[in-house]
């Protein structure tokens, strides 16, 4: 096995072993490596406890992947996505494949990871449109070889934007009917949401309006929002409780009416904890009134 990545007298490649700035390495998706390659000779490669995340497309060619204990075909138009901390490899076939890669990092990627396996994403995908993905790489690889003074902020605003493609597509509510109801679900339930959070709503209500087990429900939905339901219910209820608070003269008892918690005492809390400071001091604070 060739030990290192994409390099060698097996494949003809440019690169570009990138070196972020100690400043995009603390607060920044940072890169790390990025190129393309074409095989010239059959041959395997891989890895194991590497801190990064790998990307990578399969242009032409096919061969296969090694990873999480499974092994899977790769194809022309697969994209792949993989934690290099955990073992991987992958061979090209006799047909010899062409490949688009980026290695990229940052404090945050794990939990990301995370994330887009808990919503369904595979290591390995085919979208029906690679060409965002495509786009992402190649405009990595050229902000990485410029000289624009902010080119650790670019790569940054890139790699957010191919992890979004990513994010995207981890969620397939059209493949079957099962997962389409799943999320036809749980849009009707944000939009009653967004329609009549000043209104008394509990997920026994919501369970029974929408025929499902509130357990279900909630999982579904966090699933398709990444918070739960009463978690959102509470951000649009505290989201217009703050709009009150800037733009009219309403006491807090009477915004709580508004927003659907008529306990001021309670509003004040919910409030405090989401905003850290009291709806007064929020209000003074965009009013421009001293305490």
């Amino acid at each position: 096995m060739e030990e290192s990545l994409f390099h060698g007298s097996l494949v003809s490649s440019r690169r570009i072993v990138y070196t972020p700035s100690t400043f995009a390495k603390e607060n920044l998706l940072h890169l790390q490596e990025t190129g393309s390659l074409k095989a010239t000779n059959p041959h395997t490669s891989g890895r194991v406890g590497l801190s990064s995340f790998l990307f990578f497309i399969v242009r032409s060619g096919s061969g296969s992947l090694s990873y999480e204990g499974r092994e899977v075909p790769l194809r022309a138009g697969d994209c792949i996505f993989l934690n290099c901390e955990e073992r991987y490899s992958h061979t090209t076939a006799e047909n010899l494949w062409e490949l688009l890669w980026a290695h990229f990092d940052s404090a945050t990627m794990p939990g990301i990871y995370k994330k887009y396996r808990e919503r369904g994403g595979s290591p390995v995908f085919h979208p029906k449109d690679l060409s965002p993905f495509v786009s992402c790489l190649e405009a990595l690889y050229a902000a990485a070889g410029s000289d624009d003074y902010i080119r650790d902020m670019r790569i940054n605003e890139i790699l957010a934007r191919l992890l979004c493609l990513l994010m995207e597509e981890s969620w397939h509510p059209e493949n079957g009917s099962s997962q389409g109801t799943k999320t036809e679900t749980a849009v009707l339930v944000k939009e009653y949401l967004d329609g009549h959070y000043a209104q008394k709503i509990t997920l026994d209500g919501l369970a029974s309006r929408y025929f499902v087990n509130k357990y279900y429900l909630t999982r579904i939905f966090k699933d398709r929002y990444g918070t739960t339901i009463m978690g959102y219910l509470s951000s649009l209820r505290i989201g217009e409780a703050k709009r009150l608070l800037r733009f009219t003269d309403l006491t807090l008892e009477a915004i709580g009416v508004r927003v659907g918690i008529p306990d001021a005492n309670y509003l004040s809390r919910l409030f405090a904890k989401v905003e850290g400071v009291s709806p007064s001091v929020y209000r003074r604070s965009w009013q421009g009134k001293k305490a």
